[in-house]
């Protein structure tokens, strides 16, 4: 789709659209530059102030997963105003507004749109100085691969839209998708990282791919060593998935070698959609230690699922 535009000129843009990085960024100084991104959602859960955090949260994380600082944030609204009260947005901009002051910023401003099916998001003002950034790209072979949240909120979703949960089922993926990535970012910008990305829509295996792929480099992925939120394998052994997932794992079909027996279930997980998800960092083995004690000291949990290897931009799953 972006093949048409003609290519960015500008000296001045450090990360634009071409290497599919996390937000784009650009030089204001020597010593400062802007991070900017935007994203969506439509709504997760029914609970409209609860929708809102979450979408704020997964908004802001593009730009933590940067190793960027937030300034402030624009609202993104699309809402049905002949459908739903206005009360039902009110609550939605309340619980954006509640994490983006959690994460230390305001929304600042925005703008809405009439539309048949909510959405709701924010489009996030960072800095960051230019010789900090952290891309999804620079991993090098022998660097281990940390993930910071576990997997399977699009499955989960998907269940609970689908009656086969009860929204108690729900929680831990909630408790996940509302947690932001500032602490881990925190740790990452501590200890320093080769390269980085948040895990969202393409899954696991997507994100991994698209840094391997700017990296000129493989990976080797551990599967049991992933964290996945209770219930999910379950469900996707039931096939109970959503068709971002099933799109997913069509689309790194090619880039992916299954070296020992991993079941359906697991192929999902992998490539599992997910809304608000972990850091994925490539880090040098003789960082790992700090990093990890780094994410501990702010209470992130983090899973060590692989190593970056020398070779095509594949994945081995063992």
């Amino acid at each position: 789709m972006l093949r048409s535009l003609a290519p960015v000129a500008d000296p001045r843009v450090l990360v634009g659209s071409a290497t599919q990085d996390d937000a784009a960024v650009y030089r204001l100084s020597d010593t400062l530059a802007a991070v900017a991104t935007v994203d969506y959602i439509t709504p997760v859960v029914d609970d409209g102030f609860t929708f809102g955090a979450i979408a704020a949260a997964n908004s802001l994380s593009d730009v933590y997963a940067m190793g960027g600082t937030p300034r402030f944030a624009l609202s993104l609204v699309n809402f049905p105003r002949d459908r739903l009260p206005f009360a039902v947005l009110e609550e939605i901009v309340r619980g954006g507004s509640a994490k983006a002051a959690e994460a230390g910023i305001a929304i600042i401003g925005g703008h809405s749109v009439d539309d048949p099916e909510p959405k709701f998001g924010l489009a996030v003002f960072g800095t960051i100085h230019p010789d900090r950034i952290v891309r999804n790209q620079g991993a090098r072979p022998g660097d281990r691969l940390a993930l910071t949240k576990a997997l399977g909120t699009g499955i989960l979703l998907t269940a609970f839209k689908s009656g086969e949960v009860a929204s108690a089922a729900l929680e831990p993926a909630v408790a996940s998708m509302l947690r932001l990535n500032r602490a881990a970012a925190e740790a990452m910008e501590a200890v320093g990282v080769h390269a980085a990305t948040d895990v969202s829509g393409f899954g696991l295996l997507g994100h991994l791919l698209e840094m391997l792929r700017g990296s000129g480099a493989g990976a080797l992925l551990h599967r049991d060593a992933v964290a996945v939120l209770p219930g999910a394998l379950d469900l996707a052994a039931r096939g109970i998935v959503p068709g971002g997932t099933w799109r997913n794992l069509e689309g790194v079909a090619d880039e992916v070698d299954w070296s020992a027996p991993v079941d359906a279930a697991w192929r999902f997980l992998l490539a599992d959609a997910q809304t608000s998800g972990g850091l994925l960092m490539a880090v040098d083995p003789e960082d790992a230690g700090r990093l990890e004690a780094e994410l501990l000291a702010r209470e992130v949990e983090v899973a060590w699922i692989g190593e970056v290897r020398e070779g095509a931009a594949r994945v081995e799953v063992r």
